[in-house]
């Protein structure tokens, strides 16, 4: 069997062996609040098992386990970090073990260990100390004391260490439970997942650079982010560069409880990053001088067509008086989705790249005169100002919290292609999976290949000029200019309305200069 092959089982197995684990809670708490009590566990479980390593590689050369944790007590710069877990018999037993014998006060126990865990780690307080297993709602334990020695008996079953995994692949087994939550977890799915494979094109067409410095200001699970520093690690992989300097990742995150998943994802992946916590528009954590902190790259998903009424603090002013004048185009009306746009923009330093996920109707609304008109002025101020490097049409039905397609919008200061955009309609670009379709790698690769090439190929990529862009009232939609068999199958009805609207509207221009043509030959 190839490496390959090989390395694909084994993702299969911890993947059957993660969720085999969150099942064994089933009943217990709902869908959404398994990655609460599994997630935690497994990462702990990693690092009991890093820090075992670390206490062998020490004992190899004083001869003694115990040897080992008591010079490691004194001195805590010799391991990686510090676990005050202290098994009965350190010479047979293993860090885990401590967590692994709890018989009685099951979950009071649990959440005291990770919470000393956090005191003698600084950089994992709000991370592990954040859930309570032995929290109660209306006088009952969320998860008893009997599902909870379940759960950790699985957790214990495989072995998370530095020889035992590659930081890959239990990144990715992790990212896997991540996805499972989102299939059940109904509308806050995409707050904190976007699908790999879309997260995988991003990052490829970003084509990071060793050393470089990648931000998402709607950072979830840290998905993206991670991806930038996978699509790294391939591309030294094919140039056989083992020594290079990793990615500088930074990543902001509003909801506590996925702010704390980003951070476990990032260490279970072996990267570092700094993760703030925070809402971005309002108080953007990276800063320098006083002024917005700029980037080489920046990916995000932020919530698609967010309005102004979940952010009451929002208004035109906002945008007109920012004091970080992140907002050039001025205010983008009732939706958001053109605010972060600007927020990214402003973001990247002179010759930054981006690549943002948005919902379809954020490359059309406005056009025709539709109402709106505001967000449709933002998107022509970045389009007179040639920003747009490229838009990719997703296939319907990837995302967890909507079966809209989606588009990829890339933005790049310093881009080949002047006065021209690069759209691909890859919506036919996938196969049926339960409950969501995905993108194969075939596909990957196909759209990947073809955007850094800027390859035109009749019904899926076509490099449009300003002037016809301008022409359909700055519609940057790929499906307005590339047609593919079926296409209205693979469009959403809003987007189909907009342009009978649009046409409608041309229609009624058309019908006017006519009267008035033939009112002068008298006709």
């Amino acid at each position: 069997m190839s490496k390959q092959n090989n390395n694909g089982e084994r993702v299969k197995s911890l993947e059957q062996w993660i969720w085999d684990a969150a099942c064994s809670i089933r009943g217990a708490a709902d869908a959404a609040k398994y990655k609460d009590y599994i997630l935690p566990l497994i990462f702990v479980k990693r690092l009991c098992d890093v820090f075992d390593d670390e206490i062998n590689r020490i004992a190899e050369k004083v001869k003694s386990r115990t040897k080992a944790l008591q010079l490691v007590e004194k001195d805590k710069s010799l391991v990686r970090f510090y676990l005050p877990l202290k098994p009965k018999d350190m010479e047979t037993e293993t860090t885990w073990d401590v967590i692994r014998t709890l018989s009685d006060k099951i979950g009071q126990h649990l959440t005291d260990h990770l919470r000393s865990i956090a005191k003698a780690n600084t950089s994992l307080q709000g991370i592990i100390d954040r859930i309570d297993f032995n929290a109660t709602t209306h006088g009952q334990r969320d998860i008893d004391d009997d599902r909870l020695s379940k759960l950790i008996e699985k957790v214990t079953e495989k072995r998370l260490g530095l020889k035992d995994v590659e930081p890959d692949i239990i990144g990715r087994s992790y990212e896997y439970l991540i996805r499972k939550f989102a299939e059940g977890s109904g509308q806050s799915a995409g707050e904190f997942y976007t699908p790999a494979e879309v997260g995988m094109i991003m990052a490829k067409i970003m084509n990071p650079e060793p050393g470089m410095e990648i931000y998402d200001p709607t950072c979830g699970s840290g998905g993206l982010l991670i991806k930038c520093e996978l699509a790294l690690e391939e591309k030294m992989r094919l140039k056989s560069k083992d020594k290079y300097a990793p990615l500088k990742l930074y990543g902001q995150e509003f909801i506590p409880a996925t702010w704390a998943m980003s951070k476990m994802n990032m260490v279970i992946h072996d990267m570092e990053g700094e993760i703030e916590i925070g809402d971005t528009l309002r108080n953007p954590q990276f800063k320098s001088n006083g002024k917005l902190r700029t980037f080489d790259r920046v990916v995000a998903n932020p919530m698609w067509n967010q309005g102004r009424d979940s952010l009451p603090y929002i208004d035109d002013d906002f945008f007109i008086d920012d004091e970080m004048a992140r907002f050039p185009a001025g205010s983008c009306g009732g939706k958001i989705d053109w605010g972060w746009v600007q927020h990214i923009y402003s973001s990247l330093n002179d010759k930054g790249h981006a690549a943002i996920v948005l919902d379809t109707g954020a490359a059309s609304r406005g056009s025709g005169n539709q109402g709106n008109n505001k967000e449709k002025d933002c998107r022509r101020w970045i389009i007179d100002n040639d920003l747009i490097e490229g838009v990719i049409y997703l296939p319907e039905n990837l995302f967890y919290n909507t079966s809209a397609p989606g588009i990829i919008i890339f933005i790049n200061k310093s881009k080949q292609h002047k006065d021209k955009i690069f759209l691909l309609h890859a919506g036919k670009e996938f196969e049926k999976g339960d409950p969501k379709n995905y993108i194969p790698n075939a596909g990957i690769d196909r759209i990947v290949g073809c955007y850094k090439a800027f390859l035109e190929e009749e019904k899926f990529a076509r490099l449009v000029g300003k002037d016809e862009i301008i022409k359909n009232d700055y519609n940057i939609s790929p499906s307005r200019y590339i047609q593919v068999t079926d296409a209205e199958t693979y469009r959403p009805l809003t987007e189909i309305v907009e342009e009978l609207y649009m046409l409608e509207t041309e229609a009624t221009v058309i019908d006017a200069e006519l009267k008035t043509i033939f009112e002068k030959l008298g006709i």
